[in-house]
This record gives C-alpha cells, sequence and structure tokens, in this order.
C-alpha cells in the first residue's frame, strides 16, 4: 500500500516537473555555411519591418528596435541608415494554445460497521485527473540579411509561453527576449 502510494506521488511529481519544463523559452538560431559574419560592420532596417504589417511604425516595432540597437552595439555594428551591410528585420506573433495533462490518482476511503466489527480500509481506486489549461504562445524571430546579396546571414528564434508580467511590461519582456536571442549570434558582445 505504501509502495502505491509512493509511487503516484513519484509520478505525479515527474509530471509537474515535466510542465514547468516547458515554461521555458526555447531559442534556435542558424548561420549561414561560408559566410563570415565579422566581415560586416554597418546595419539598417528591413522595410517595412515584419512587425509593421499596418503601413506605419508600432510601438512593438519601436521596442525591438531597441533592444537590437543594442545588442548589434554591443558587438560592435555601426547603424547606417543610408548605405548598411545588413538589414535586420524583425518578425513577433502570438498564438492561444491549449494543453491537456494527466496525473494518476488515488482514493481510499474507510467503511465501517455499526455492529461492532469496528473500521477497515477500502480498497484504492484508481483513475487520472485530467486538467486543460489554455495559454499564449510568443514566437520572435530576428534575420540578419547580407544587404547587397539579398540573402539571409542569420536567423534566431525564441519561443516561450507568455506571462502575465511580460504582457504586463512589454517593454522590458521584449530586451529580455532579443538579449536571449543574441546570445546565439555568431559574433559576442564585447565587453
Amino acid at each position: 500500500m505504501k509502495t502505491l502510494l509512493r509511487q503516484s506521488i513519484v509520478a505525479a511529481s515527474v509530471l509537474l516537473l515535466s510542465a514547468c519544463a516547458t515554461n521555458q523559452p526555447t531559442i534556435t538560431s542558424e548561420t549561414r555555411q561560408g559566410v563570415d559574419i565579422t566581415q560586416y560592420k554597418t546595419y539598417g532596417w528591413f522595410s517595412p519591418l515584419a512587425t509593421d504589417k499596418a503601413g506605419y511604425s508600432s510601438i512593438v516595432s519601436s521596442n525591438f528596435k531597441s533592444a537590437i540597437q543594442n545588442q548589434m552595439a554591443a558587438r560592435g555594428y555601426v547603424y547606417d541608415a543610408s548605405a548598411p551591410q545588413l538589414l535586420v528585420n524583425i518578425n513577433a506573433t502570438s498564438q492561444e494554445r491549449m494543453e491537456v495533462s494527466s496525473a494518476p490518482s488515488v482514493s481510499m476511503g474507510y467503511y465501517g460497521y455499526r455492529g461492532g466489527f469496528g473500521y477497515g480500509l477500502g480498497m484504492p481506486i484508481y483513475g487520472a485527473d485530467v486538467e486543460t489549461s489554455y495559454y499564449k504562445v510568443g514566437t520572435v524571430t530576428i534575420d540578419v540579411v547580407d544587404a547587397q546579396k539579398k540573402e539571409l546571414i542569420w536567423t534566431g528564434t525564441l519561443e516561450g509561453v507568455l506571462n502575465k508580467k511580460a504582457m504586463e511590461n512589454p517593454g522590458a519582456a521584449i530586451q529580455s527576449a532579443v538579449a536571449q536571442i543574441y546570445a546565439k549570434y555568431p559574433v559576442p558582445a564585447m565587453v
């Protein structure tokens, strides 16, 4: 009986830990083979940015531009609006997702007789607790393009759950997301 209860607790703990692990963002990047990214010194913005689909510069775009400018400057790049060697584009999306999880459950009961036989322990009843949760996932992709050749030379993507804190303070969340993406950039930040 104790072994069964212990196994149930271990199984529930594993499910809980695996659910917590999914809240960490997934970050991927890819660099075009054969390209020496250190040869580039200037950058500018792709026009129009993918985040400016409505035909005007959004607040989200401004927050992304600020965060990317910080990361590019930290790597020695200089902004050049007239003749940049690199063009940077930003794409950000969010979508609702649903997650269904189940965990084994065990319920125990007791029964008794009024006739004097005393109380006994009932057999465990097995089942599953099913939980459905809805959440938003945000995806940010930063593309760095060779302006002359018009070819993508680096792309970085972050996908993660949009929590309440990120929704209430999007500027800080964008700064953090961009910093995490640029941690995978092939040119490290200068100290």
